[in-house]
Formats: structure tokens, sequence, C-alpha cells
């Protein structure tokens, strides 16, 4: 049975909805298969949203008051364009609230965000196996970028590699 909803509200998180951004971060961490956030990164990312030096900025989707889904922006900068990049970090939606338009005005919220603050161009990545979101982000005409690689060094080989430079 398709759920019904009457409205979407889009907000940027503020105090007090801690407890319902981490709780949104676990849900997509167990959609992902992944561990959830040990407690000192739950603390970092409250820290990092909610704190006087924000390092992003997150937003909430909620459903009859109730925190549906959640994004995380930071801006990033082109030297060759010389205007920042939006950086989507996260865009979820619980499992039982999608394919009702959630997804889109959660990402039509980012996008607009974007234009607000004057970026040449907004991206992301997404998993190779989470065929509805690249379906959505085909129909709406977003580019794959099939020339750029994603690399990645995660802070446990930071020293390693620092060494071997």
């Amino acid at each position: 049975m398709k759920r019904e909803i009457s409205k979407v509200t889009i907000k940027k998180i503020k105090k007090g909805d801690e407890k319902s951004f981490i709780a949104l971060i676990d849900s997509l961490a167990d959609y992902e298969k992944l561990k959830r956030p040990t407690k000192s990164a739950k603390q970092r990312l409250i820290q990092d949203g909610f704190g006087k030096s924000k390092r992003f900025e997150g937003y909430l989707a909620f459903v009859d008051k109730q925190a549906v889904g959640y994004a995380i922006i930071f801006e990033t900068y082109s030297s060759f364009m010389a205007l920042p990049t939006l950086y989507l970090e996260d865009i979820f939606i619980l499992p039982d609230f999608r394919s009702l338009g959630i997804g889109r005005s959660l990402f039509k919220h980012i996008l607009t965000q974007a234009k607000k603050q004057g970026c040449g161009r907004m991206e992301w990545v997404v998993l190779d196996w989470n065929k509805p979101a690249i379906k959505f982000y085909d129909k709406i005409g977003a580019r794959h970028l099939k020339e750029w690689y994603t690399y990645r060094i995660d802070q446990n080989k930071f020293n390693k590699i620092l060494k071997n430079l």
C-alpha cells in the first residue's frame, strides 16, 4: 500500500535536530550495509554541523513533523571556473518514504541553494549499485562523468603514504 503524504517541509538543521539527524545517518549506514558511525564520530558530526565553526550544512526533510530524510552539503572551489562548486555529500530518504517526491523536493532545495550561492556547478557521487538514484539523476539530466575517477586516501593510511612520498 502506497503511503500518502500531505506536505514535505525542508529545513536547515538547527540545535535540537541532532537526534533526528544522527538517526537518519544511522539509517543510511544500515541501507548501505556499513558500520554506523561510532560515538566519537557522532559527536564530531554534531560539532561540525551544529557547532560554532560549521564544516557542512545539513538539511532535513519532514513529513508531518517526522524527519524522513537529510542532505549534507559543502562548498569546494573550481579554479578553472573561478566559482564555488556545491558538493552534495549525502542525500537520503528513509525507505518507507521513497517514491513519494520527498527526495526530489530535497534535491531541488539543494540545487536551489547552489544557484543562490552563485555556484558554477553541483557535484556528487553515487554508488554503482544504487540503480534508483542513478535512474533519477539520468532522468533529470545530470551528467555522469566518465572521464573522471574518484580516488580516496583514508585517514589510517595518511602516515604510510606520507612516508613514501
